[in-house]
């Protein structure tokens, strides 16, 4: 419940979704949210490399199924971008206020349980038919050094291209680099930067893997869908304190800053694709193992073979679905 808080309080902090990360790229041509997804996983890959090689953590990255990875994320792909948000940034905007939200969030909890009682078992022979990978890694047994390299690499880039220019600025403005004065009003009112929310997501990512193997006994960071389905179920589990405590985090930051308002959509056809996108996502992070939590932040950082296909083609249903929604009639 507590990392939950603290990491709704970040995500409605830092406006952060992964539907809008991935599909300001080629709508916007904007770059600043995914660039704080990169840091997130540079962040956890390092996070969670050392605590493996030191023996802290093990590793448990998530398995690979063929059909099942490619046709789940790309379906969840769809169905953020209908729901106008991923299974995080629905989340979080729950704690806002937002009742088409939660009308995709109620969806993505239906989506997952039928899928996992009913739809699953029934399409195993269409499906899954391909032998099942196992938990496959980029590298075998060499993945937590090769996963702390490309970690290391990420935060050099991000601090040669943004962190260090950004501090010649302020020097050559004769600005202060270390600013702490309202440091209250930064933290709990101030929009945070791409940056900030993503090395601090980061940091908190492998914190609650430390705190779900050693105190839940789960040994899996964080996701979302799981504690969703969980709830309709009436199953306590460590998924569903955690995004009970994301909703609960956003609240409070939303109230501190004065963003919290209830607020309706105007169009009721805007609420029928909130609530198709929260059940397709609910359907595909059931046939991919995972949400966009799950696979990007927690299962991509382990090197999960699984989990990178899932995130490819998490992306690549974003693109399309933005495309024939928003693009399409521009060309």
């Amino acid at each position: 419940m507590i990392i939950g808080i603290i990491f709704g309080f970040i995500l409605q902090r830092g406006r952060f979704c992964m539907n809008s990360a991935f599909r300001d790229i080629i709508l916007l041509k904007e770059y600043k949210l995914f660039k704080g997804v990169m840091l997130i996983l540079g962040t956890s890959m390092i996070g969670f490399s050392i605590m493996i090689l030191s023996g802290v953590l093990t590793a448990n990255p998530k398995p690979f199924t063929i059909v099942g990875s490619i046709l789940g994320g790309f379906i969840f792909g769809i169905g953020m971008v209908l729901a106008a948000g991923c299974a995080s940034g629905t989340t979080y905007r729950v704690g806002e206020g937002m009742i088409g939200s939660l009308v995709a969030l109620i969806t993505l909890a239906v989506g997952v349980v039928l899928t996992s009682l009913f739809i699953k078992p029934a399409m195993a022979g269409i499906l899954f038919p391909v032998p099942k990978k196992g938990s496959l890694t980029i590298a075998g047994e060499f993945t937590p050094i090769v996963m702390l390299i490309i970690g290391i690499v990420v935060i050099a880039i991000f601090t040669f291209k943004e962190l260090l220019p950004s501090l010649k600025e302020k020097k050559s403005a004769n600005e202060s680099i270390l600013d702490f004065s309202n440091i209250g009003n930064k933290m709990f009112k101030t929009p945070y930067p791409w940056w900030v929310a993503g090395l601090a997501i980061g940091v908190l990512n492998t914190v609650a893997w430390i705190v779900s193997a050693y105190i839940a006994q789960r040994n899996y960071p964080m996701g979302i869908t799981k504690g969703w389905g969980d709830l309709l179920l009436f199953v306590p589990s460590w998924d569903l304190f955690l995004v009970i405590g994301i909703v609960v985090g956003a609240f409070i930051a939303a109230v501190i800053s004065k963003e919290f308002k209830i607020r309706v959509p105007k169009d009721a056809m805007t609420l029928v694709k909130q609530a198709i996108g929260g059940f397709l996502m609910g359907f595909g992070a059931v046939l991919a193992a995972g949400c966009n939590v799950g696979n990007f932040l927690s299962g991509i950082p382990m090197g999960s073979v699984g989990s990178l296909v899932v995130g490819i083609c998490i992306i690549l249903g974003c693109w399309v679905m933005t495309y024939i929604l928003f693009m399409r009639n521009e060309d």
